[in-house]
């Protein structure tokens, strides 16, 4: 092993927390260097992903409607892993990550890695303050730090990762189950997908929320206004210094409150080694 990579999508930070402490954590234990590929923003998925057998890439995203983002999978479908091992990695908001981590691990091997190790990690909720509040917390991280050196040791005395068989996860083999919908207090499915943040007389037009918007979709002329869209991944509104991006949408709001009751308790992350 030459080198391991950190790739990541990771709107609001949560997902780059956990998957650089891993792939930090097994370059020190292996001896190796290390690096990290960000492609959260538009102009970082111009570029597509190769490796070699000697990479160790730790690839993480998170999960939105219980799935890998679908905005993601012509992406990821552009990587080259070339037999690099693969440790897939998955942060959800405290409710559920459902199929999204056998859903990555299954789009690392159809794409020429080999999956030793996988986990799936618990980050505050794109959707709320109170979901996951602040976590990845330190409790996590030493989590993070187990797993690294869990994935370490294991790699070493394997004396060769493609002999082994896939890493076995939770989840539903593909066909995968459906995208989680959120639902209305009469129980009928709602469609969340047109739904903007709407922008307060707070803000000072900073552009902030231009920069860091994954999609690109936020006018750089009038950060009020949506040119594409929205994933509701939360980078505007909690990286808006002015606190000035909110959602009054009705739906949105049930729902958000729906899940901060029904989701209080901690979830612990899930380690697969």
């Amino acid at each position: 092993m030459n080198k391991v990579w950190a790739v990541y999508f990771s709107a609001t930070g949560t997902t780059e927390k956990v998957v650089t402490r891993v792939a930090e954590g097994i370059a020190e234990t292996l001896g190796v260097g290390w690096t990290r590929y960000d492609f959260t923003l538009p102009d970082s998925r111009e570029k597509g992903l190769s490796f070699s057998a000697d990479d160790l890439v730790v690839l993480g995203t998170p999960v939105y409607a219980a799935r890998v983002p679908n905005v993601l999978l012509k992406y990821l479908d552009t990587m080259q892993g070339n037999r690099a091992v693969g440790v897939p990695i998955v942060t959800y908001g405290n409710r559920n990550y459902d199929d999204a981590l056998i859903e990555l691990r299954d789009i690392l091997e159809n794409h020429g890695f080999h999956t030793i190790a996988a986990g799936a990690f618990v980050g505050e909720h794109s959707f709320s303050y109170i979901l996951g509040k602040g976590r990845p917390d330190q409790a996590d991280i030493g989590l993070a730090d187990e797993f690294a050196s869990r994935v370490a040791r294991k790699l070493r005395t394997i004396a060769d990762a493609q002999a082994i068989e896939p890493i076995s996860v939770k989840g539903t083999p593909n066909p995968y189950r459906d995208y989680y919908r959120p639902r209305d207090p009469q129980g009928n499915p709602v469609d969340m997908r047109k739904i903007r943040p709407l922008t307060s007389e707070a803000c000072n037009d900073c552009k902030i929320c231009v920069e860091v918007c994954p999609m690109g979709s936020i006018s750089y002329e009038n950060p009020r206004e949506y040119t594409g869209i929205c994933i509701r991944c939360g980078a505007c509104v909690k990286k808006c210094p002015q606190q000035a991006k909110y959602y009054d949408n009705e739906a949105f709001l049930y729902h958000k409150n729906e899940l901060e009751e029904g989701y209080a308790r901690r979830a612990e992350p899930e380690l697969f080694v």
